[in-house]
Order: C-alpha cells, then structure tokens, then sequence
C-alpha cells in the first residue's frame, strides 16, 4: 500500500458514511435478491409449499474501513392454506452507524386462475438505529455533535404484492412506507425514505436436467436515481446453481449455488465494481444459507426455482 493508498481510503470513508446517514439511511442491497425474496416483498411470505429459513452475510467493498457490513435472517411458511406468516430481522453497519431492523409478516394469497395466485401481504417492525461517533475521524472532535451517541427506535410499516405461476413471478413492494426524520439539535442527521421494489423472473427448462433463470429487480427511492440489477442463474440436475448478475453501472457478480441435501442450499455471490471506487477496495461478499422443511403432502415433483 503506497502513501497515496491511505489517505484516499480516508477520504472515501469520510464522504460516504455522511451520505449514508444524511442522505440515505436506507435499506441494503442484495446480489442474490432472488433468494432473499421474503426480506424484499412481504408478499412473498408463505407462498412455497415448506417452510424456509435463511441466513445471508454480505461485506461490501473489502478493504475500506468502515465499509458497508450486512446480515440478514428470514423464517417463513404456511399457517393454513392461504395464510403465510414470517420473520425477518436485519443487521446493516456502516462506519459509526448500526441499524437493526425486526419485522413481523402476514400474506394472504388469492388464487386468481388454474395456474396463478396473487399474494399481498405487509411487514411491520421496528428499526433500531445507533450512531458511535468514537468510531469516527473529525476535523473538529470538540464539536458538541459529535460528543453523545444517537440511539432512535422508529416504526416500519410495508406493503408487497407477489404474482406467481409455477414458471414466472412479479412483484412489487416496499420494505417501509413511513419516511422519518432524525434531528439533534436542530441538525438533520437522518433521513429516511420508503424504497419501493420491482422483481420479476422467469423459469425456462431448457432440459430434463437444465433450467435457466432470468430475473431482475428494480429500487426506486425519491430523490435517487433507479437502482436495476438483472441475473441470469442456470440450475444443473436440480443441483448445482452458477449465473452472472449486473448492477447499472455499479458492479458485475458471478454467483454460485450447490443445493447439499434436499433441504440444504449454499449460496455465494462476487461482486466486482465498475466505479472508480474498485482502486480501493477489493470487491463484495455475499453468502447465503437456507434450510427447506417440505409438505410432502403438497410437495411438486419439480420445485419451483424461486
């Protein structure tokens, strides 16, 4: 690392956990989003047929410090036969800043033909947000602002809407549709607003043994450009997963996924950014675990591949 190295690291935490805080403060982004439906669209609760727990670790931009950190866990399944309930909790740091999110989720699905259902449901929760300035490097560390942590418990309240076949899915959601707004002081420090989501895919069976998934998901937050992320995932004998993902212009991911057992599936994804931000860090981490418990009663022959 040369002397030049360092203080641009520096330079880059400082601007982008400010950002964050002032300007954002919103929820964090997914490369295997088609996996980790649930947390995106509440309506997506309890529409397979087992119940489904997940695990997901993403660290973005490795090798900056104070770099984005996520974890994520989901549990959801079928209470009665049009009633899905689920749980979902979050853990996003950045820099000074951690937000835990805790939601609670009900779907009701509608079956609107032979082949197709429509599921709406909502989330609610909390949001747990605490700002550490001693994790933080400041012109001024007299500054009173900077002298007492900020600790905000604020409410979520979201809607989702999933339309689904055995073979394609759309939705539409979003995670919060409170906006909120933190001050100390009279100095804004956060700023919080509804991000709205659309996910759609498709699932072509190329095979006896081949099926090929694309998909893509669209974020839509006011006063932000619209966020796209397209994939394309090839699953091979009902077992081993392998695709390649885009973000516009932001990054380019390779992604990788072996279902072990028939309840048991492991998922990595790579991210390698487009920006000028890639001379200082060394890609994004993504890995993702999730246990299946099937309904042999109602079991497909074929599972769905979503």
């Amino acid at each position: 690392m040369n002397a030049f190295q360092i203080p641009t690291k520096l330079l880059l935490f400082c601007f982008l956990v400010p950002v964050y805080l002032v300007f954002a403060q919103q929820p964090p982004q997914y490369t295997q989003y088609m996996y980790n439906t649930m947390v995106l669209n509440s309506g997506y609760t309890g529409t397979s047929s087992k119940i489904e727990a997940l695990l997901l670790h993403r660290s973005q931009w490795v090798g900056i410090d104070g770099s984005p950190e996520n974890q994520a866990f989901s549990i959801h399944g079928k209470l009665k036969e049009n009633i899905g309930l689920g749980l979902s909790a979050t853990n996003d740091n950045l820099g000074a800043s951690n937000a835990i999110e805790i939601n609670g989720n009900f779907a009701y699905e509608i079956q609107t033909g032979y082949y197709t259902k429509l599921s709406l449901g909502v989330n609610a929760g909390v949001n747990l947000l605490n700002i550490d300035y001693s994790k933080g490097i400041y012109e001024n560390d007299q500054d009173p602002l900077f002298q007492e942590n900020l600790n905000s418990t604020r409410p979520i309240l979201g809607l989702g809407a999933f339309f689904y076949s055995t073979n394609w899915y759309a939705g539409l959601s979003t995670q919060n549709i409170l906006n909120s707004q933190i001050f100390d002081d009279k100095e804004l420090i956060t700023n919080r607003k509804s991000q709205f989501y659309f996910m759609g895919g498709y699932v072509f069976d190329l095979s006896e043994r081949l099926r090929f998934k694309p998909t893509v998901l669209t974020k839509h937050v006011a006063g932000a450009p619209i966020t796209v992320d397209v994939s394309g995932n090839f699953l091979i004998n009902e077992k081993l997963s392998l695709g390649l993902a885009y973000r516009y212009d932001d990054a380019v991911s390779a992604l990788a996924g072996f279902n072990v057992s028939e309840k048991f599936f492991i998922g990595y994804a790579y991210d390698y950014t487009l920006t000028d931000l890639n001379n200082y860090n060394d890609g994004s981490h993504e890995i993702i675990l999730k246990y299946s418990i099937f309904d042999r009663n109602k079991r497909a022959l074929s599972p769905r591949f979503f």
